[in-house]
């Protein structure tokens, strides 16, 4: 792996760059003009993670490279700030180094460190460990929590020491609107949070029309994480079913729908395979009841998947929909899943949202709509 070199002056260079290649490997497709979305070309990461690297009486930051050629070479490059991190976790960097360096109980067998930041500052901090923590290091990691405004969690082998809370606030500006998401350590989040702004409000955008047509229908979200789309998109539909298989981003999700006043949305936790079954009656049980899926009238499916993309069987579920949303992190993943989906659907709308700026990754949001609608 390559770390990001970022070089703000070349960011026009780079950004143009993945147009380019999105609009050559989608050619095929005839999609409409794309829509490029900006990052700040540095301090856009709210999350980051380090190892910690020890050497006789001094420990630093550190990332590794991987030699392409021969996968099992890595060098390791000490990292004393890093301008791919928020601001936030720049500032943390050098105070929270000098904290360990200054405490055997704080830096004995650290072996990692992950910062949670928010654009507010808010910050958390876990600290991990090769050894059992006990009472002396809790004594002294809430001293650097208060010294460096910070929440702090311990984690080693078998344990889990949160010393004031296991979450951060983010708060979101989209559309003139605050969205306030709970995001819980060691769940995923949107990593670049400007990024995830321009998403939700290209998100509630495509589909506005829901509110326009004066009768609206339902909404189905498929990998709804804590919540991140849910939310935003809930006013533009009757209702929202979301589901999720994680616990404890669906635990976050309730917990996000409360704080936003969100009432016309049910988070069920339930993989989207199991979600394509329940639809076919081919799964009952407790939480398919409690879905009560016979009430919903879907126009819209959105999907958010992992890398790997959809298989055949989640892309024939999708296309029963009139309008899918469809949110990439893997272009290639995602060019196999539109050769399936643009036999029933056309592609509406286009996007490209750097999440990444300077390395190769290409976020992309896609509209479809079905041919017969």
């Amino acid at each position: 792996m390559a770390i990001p070199v970022v070089e703000p002056e070349r960011y026009a260079e780079q950004l143009a760059a993945k147009r380019d290649y999105l609009e050559s490997t989608f050619a095929a497709f005839k999609p409409p003009a794309l829509e490029v979305f900006e990052s700040p070309p540095g301090y856009y990461r709210q999350r980051c993670e380090f190892r910690i690297w020890h050497e006789e009486d001094d420990l630093f930051y550190a990332m590794f490279e991987v030699d392409p050629e021969n996968p099992k070479n890595k060098r390791v490059i000490r990292l004393d700030q890093y301008a791919v991190a928020s601001e936030r976790i720049n500032q943390l960097m050098p105070q929270l180094r000098k904290a360990c360096l200054e405490s055997d109980e704080l830096r004995r067998k650290l072996f990692q460190v992950e910062f949670l930041t928010t654009l507010s500052g808010e910050a958390l901090v876990t600290l991990i460990y090769h050894r059992p923590l006990g009472e002396e290091w809790e004594h002294e990691a809430r001293a650097l929590e208060a010294e460096l405004g910070i929440m702090i969690i311990g984690r080693s082998r078998k344990q889990r020491i949160v010393l004031s809370r296991d979450h951060v606030w983010e708060r979101l500006e989209v559309d003139g609107r605050t969205l306030h998401y709970q995001q819980v350590e060691n769940s995923f989040t949107q990593p670049n949070a400007h990024i995830c702004q321009k998403m939700l409000s290209w998100a509630r955008e495509v589909t506005a029309k829901q509110q326009d047509e004066g009768a609206k229908k339902d909404l189905v979200e498929l990998y709804c994480g804590n919540g991140n789309f849910t939310i935003a998109l809930a006013e533009n539909f009757c209702r929202v079913l979301a589901t999720e298989i994680s616990r404890t981003s669906v635990a976050s999700a309730n917990v996000n729908l409360e704080a936003n006043g969100v009432t016309n949305a049910q988070i069920g936790r339930m993989s989207a395979e199991e979600f394509a079954q329940a639809l076919k009656g081919e799964k009952a049980g407790r939480r398919v009841a409690e879905m009560g899926l016979d009430d919903y009238d879907f126009s819209t499916v959105l999907v958010d998947p992992p890398r790997a993309g959809l298989d055949e069987q989640s892309c024939a579920q999708l296309s029963e929909y009139a309008q899918i949303v469809y949110i990439s992190c893997n272009p290639a993943t995602l060019a196999d899943n539109l050769t399936i989906l643009t036999n029933t659907h056309r592609i509406e709308r286009f996007a490209l949202f750097d999440q990444f700026p300077f390395t190769d990754h290409c976020e992309c949001g896609v509209l479809l709509t079905r041919r017969d609608v």
